[in-house]
């Protein structure tokens, strides 16, 4: 029984063919930049519309949001103001 919010695994094999399946067992082992690679392979290819969907719902959980861009921007920005104020104070 799964206890503390967790979802037992499902039972039987996982849906679409042996390289969907393989891309997701990357993906869950932490090569995120290989599973990505894989799926894009497999959409370059013509697979079946159960494969289709499930490498595109690889890409998909494995984007980067987009508010993480605005936040290393931001980052940046600020660095840079500091680094200014720093060298002007200093020089």
């Amino acid at each position: 029984m799964a206890k503390g919010g967790q979802t037992p695994p499902e039972s039987g094999p996982a849906p679409g063919s042996e390289p969907v399946r393989a891309a997701w067992a990357r993906k869950d082992a932490g090569d995120v930049a290989g599973a990505r690679q894989d799926a894009r392979r497999i959409l370059a290819g013509s697979p079946s519309p159960e494969d289709r969907e499930r490498a595109e719902d690889l890409l998909r959980a494995t984007e980067t949001p987009r508010s993480l861009y605005a936040y290393a921007l931001l980052g940046a920005v600020i660095l840079v103001l500091l680094l200014g104020l720093v060298l002007t104070r200093y020089s």
